[in-house]
């Protein structure tokens, strides 16, 4: 049987292997998928041992994404692009590198009808979350897109490695702009915090996103709701996402995503 694993640390919070036995399940595809804790110093002799024991592919989470970039004998674009690899596929003696992120982002954007075509978009961060969505993001054509973090050579630095008109940088302060869509890519969430922006930027038809998910809405999502955004969407769906896209690059089937979604959501909810 075809084996797969998610190399992290930590790793025990991990819902990848539910997320591909699922999707294994709806597709008829025969697998094994498994998490697996990684020591800090042991990532690259893991994947190595992994790779000549015969194993497929594998999904590649904190801290682990950067140090996979440098074990890739090929990479893709979005990965390079993103300067990290959270999906390593393992063929004819090579190992190939991929960052879904983006992908899972956009199709979940996409599937709560959100048009992206010549939209506003404003991304909050330039740290690692933020690297792996903005291709794909661009490649939906939107009409601007502005990267702003706290710290502005920070958002500047992360455009010059993008040759597109459209995308620019900010300070928090300094944005001064309508946007349509608002996506949260700071770790601020996890901590409880919110970025800090104007409450100006929020308008009722503003599309809020956090990349963070949980059983309440994230400290962002109901700063916004607060402030009137109607429309208000957690990360659970990007982590859905990018699973079916790295499922689709090993198996060559794209698995449905909304009953896993919504089993997850019963399941966070039961938490």
């Amino acid at each position: 049987m075809d084996q797969y694993r998610v190399f992290g640390n930590p790793i025990k919070q991990s819902r990848s292997p539910y997320i591909h036995q699922a999707f294994a399940q709806s597709t008829d595809q025969q697998l094994s998928y498994q998490s697996e804790l990684v020591e800090i110093n042991a990532f690259s002799a893991k994947v190595h041992q992994f790779f000549r024991s015969g194993g497929k592919g594998a999904n590649i989470t904190v801290p682990f994404k950067e140090q996979a970039l440098l074990l890739c004998d090929q990479l893709s674009d979005r990965a390079r692009l993103a300067g990290a690899v959270n999906t390593l596929s393992f063929i004819n003696g090579k190992i190939l590198g991929d960052n879904t992120d983006g992908l899972g982002l956009v199709q979940d954007l996409l599937r709560h009808q959100i048009t992206l075509k010549n939209s506003r978009i404003l991304l909050l961060g330039a740290g690692g979350a933020a690297k792996g969505v903005i291709l794909p993001l661009l490649e939906q054509q939107p009409t601007l897109m502005v990267i702003a973090n706290r710290t502005i050579s920070k958002a500047k630095n992360l455009c010059s490695h993008f040759n597109d008109k459209k995308l620019t940088f900010s300070g928090y302060e300094e944005i001064n702009c309508d946007f349509d869509l608002i996506i949260n890519a700071t770790s601020a969430s996890l901590s409880g915090n919110l970025p800090l922006i104007s409450k100006e930027l929020i308008k009722t038809k503003t599309v809020c996103y956090d990349m963070v998910y949980g059983k309440e809405l994230t400290p962002f999502l109901n700063w916004a709701k607060d402030l009137g955004a109607k429309q208000l969407i957690d990360g659970l769906g990007m982590l859905v996402g990018q699973a079916a896209e790295s499922f689709a690059l090993w198996r060559a089937v794209k698995p449905e995503v909304e009953s896993v979604i919504d089993n997850l959501r019963d399941a966070l909810v039961k938490e």
